[in-house]
């Protein structure tokens, strides 16, 4: 919950109006009943008009400031509630924006989903009802017990026996309850993953009639949730009966004790009136109770999810000691010795690797799947950190330039094309701050995409559906590709990033390529792309094999030449 408290105290003034407004009515309801004696024992009994409007009046007058009060405390309590919730998703997705690969590895994205969503509503809410009513329920039960000593120390000695014991009762029931609502927020993040995974996945599963296995398992998911749900609110609910019990077993008591006074003239009409209207008022807010102590469980829960995300280590962060102006200038890229494997697995993907990119030099990278090629990219713009070795860019060590400034001298096109939800010039221009159209028009011809976008109804206006499901996988892979350029990169890598584009296609890609002044990193499985290329990077199990030219190649290595043979025949010409 300190968490909450943190966000909460930029708001301090506009709490403390709330928590004054509150307080206005907290006095005007123990204030109340108070008068209803008086009144009662003043006019009624004395048949005195003169007394009945007197405090009538004052109690007109004490509703109506409550009203007013009331409303404004709403006011407030929502201003808060609202702001706490949009600096907490500020704060959220800020942490989760500096999180390194390792750490998203860590929560799936339907558990993030639930906490921008489900969790920081719960909190909006719980903030809302702490302003309005949380606070106001046990101090109207501490009050009502004291005006009730004041009215009547004899009837309101009952109260010291059954609040105690209330109050008892239901921090025992919040203790539990935190457990329980918890795992229900877990089981929420279930259901959004197994709803996110059918969504992204429905041409698939519908390809192989994979319904009825999804919606099993979607059933599974919800039933699990709902059981849980039942299982915790039926906890809840259950301390209701309980408190309404033990409260109307205490109006009794004072009913039948109070006649007994009555009648023996040891107190008036009016005095029990009062403590009947304290103890329904008491009896009223540890009703309440359940219901604040259910939304302050969820809260707590929803708070400590929150919690170990905005307390993440993140694992890769800029160096003390680091350049804040150096940037990339030639694009020149040494692997020295670098060995790497993922964060907590045991197995290394790339082992003693060792090679130099000249500047603007372009290098083809081949090998089977597995080989380690993505693992190597993903090292140059330090998606990871390399656990041994080192990579040095234009003469100096990565880890010498800010992470900004680094990536912004990349342009990285990722093996799956990832498009967003918007126009494709709002695609292609996401690639580089304050693109303007021109700038998107040419990197769109550059990609070989330009003509196709102008066939387009609404060409560069036309919306993308939601990860680009409206357009080829050629079309996305040149609009990613694109957006890579539009950057003027110093670095350009292509991860598989042109498999869905024809050879001629491909052929005019490459060529544009030419004339960007970028070292150019091509993951590939043709060897018609590789041939293009100055150079051509062998991998196997994350080893480098070979590196050379073509010809090199052909004539140094066996599983090259395989290769070559298996996508062009035993009759190539320079298999020998």
């Amino acid at each position: 919950m300190k968490t909450i408290f943190t966000f909460l105290k930029p708001y301090k003034l506009t709490i403390i109006i709330a928590y004054s407004l509150t307080m206005i009515e907290l006095a005007t309801e123990l204030l109340l009943p108070f008068f209803l004696g008086k009144m009662i024992n003043q006019g009624v009994v004395n048949k005195d008009i003169d007394s009945i409007i007197v405090w009538g009046s004052i109690m007109i007058g004490l509703a109506f400031t409550a009203f007013l009060a009331g409303i404004i405390n709403s006011f407030y309590a929502s201003h808060t509630s609202l702001s706490v919730s949009y600096d907490m998703r500020e704060k959220l997705f800020q942490k989760i924006q500096s999180f390194s690969f390792d750490n998203l590895n860590q929560y799936p994205t339907s558990a993030l989903v639930t906490r921008f969503t489900n969790d920081i509503r719960q909190i909006q809410n719980t903030i809302f009802m702490g302003l309005r009513i949380m606070t106001k329920a046990p101090l109207i039960v501490l009050g009502g017990v004291v005006m009730a000593f004041v009215v009547n120390a004899r009837l309101a000695v009952i109260f010291l026996i059954t609040v105690p014991l209330l109050i008892a009762f239901l921090f025992l029931v919040l203790k539990k309850a935190s457990s329980m609502f918890n795992n229900v927020q877990k089981r929420v993040d279930h259901v959004n993953q197994v709803m996110q995974e059918n969504l992204s996945g429905m041409r698939l599963i519908k390809a192989f009639l994979r319904r009825d296995h999804e919606e099993n398992r979607f059933t599974k998911a919800n039933q699990d949730l709902a059981i849980q749900n039942r299982k915790t609110f039926r906890f809840v609910e259950s301390s209701m009966p309980v408190l309404l019990f033990v409260m109307n077993m205490s109006l009794i008591f004072i009913l039948w004790f109070g006649n007994k006074q009555v009648l023996a003239g040891q107190t008036s009409v009016g005095d029990i009136v009062a403590i009947v209207n304290y103890a329904l008022r008491v009896a009223m807010s540890i009703s309440m109770f359940t219901f604040i102590t259910m939304a302050f469980s969820r809260a707590k829960a929803s708070a400590e999810r929150i919690d170990t995300v905005l307390k993440v280590d993140v694992d890769l962060v800029d160096d003390k000691v680091v350049n804040q102006a150096a940037s990339i200038t030639d694009g020149k890229i040494t692997y020295n010795n670098v060995s790497f494997s993922y964060p907590n697995t045991n197995e290394t993907v790339l082992h003693d690797l060792s090679f130099t990119i000249k500047p603007r030099e372009k290098l083809a990278i081949i090998g089977a799947t597995g080989s380690g090629k993505t693992s190597l990219f993903q090292l140059i713009p330090r998606l990871y950190d390399v656990n041994d070795g080192e990579i040095v860019l234009d003469d100096h060590p990565i880890s010498s330039y800010t992470t900004e400034n680094l990536r912004r001298g990349i342009g990285y096109v990722p093996q799956n094309p990832l498009l967003f939800s918007g126009t494709i010039f709002e695609n292609i221009a996401w690639g580089k701050e304050n693109a303007t159209p021109q700038e998107v028009e040419q990197a769109a011809k550059d990609a070989q995409i330009h003509e196709t976008i102008m066939g387009l109804p609404h060409q560069y206006k036309t919306k993308i559906g939601q990860k680009g499901v409206n357009l080829s996988g050629g079309q996305k892979q040149r609009i990613s590709i694109a957006r890579a350029l539009i950057r003027r990169p110093k670095i350009l890598m292509l991860d598989d990033s042109t498999s869905a584009l024809d050879l001629a296609t491909e052929s005019h890609l490459l060529e544009a390529i030419e004339h960007y002044d970028c070292t150019t990193l091509i993951i590939t499985q043709k060897i018609s792309t590789a041939i293009r290329t100055n150079r051509i990077l062998l991998m196997d199990e994350g080893e480098r094999l070979a590196l050379g030219t073509h010809h090199e190649l052909m004539h140094k290595s066996s599983l090259y030449r395989n290769i070559v043979e298996s996508q062009f025949g035993k009759e190539y010409p320079h298999a020998t």
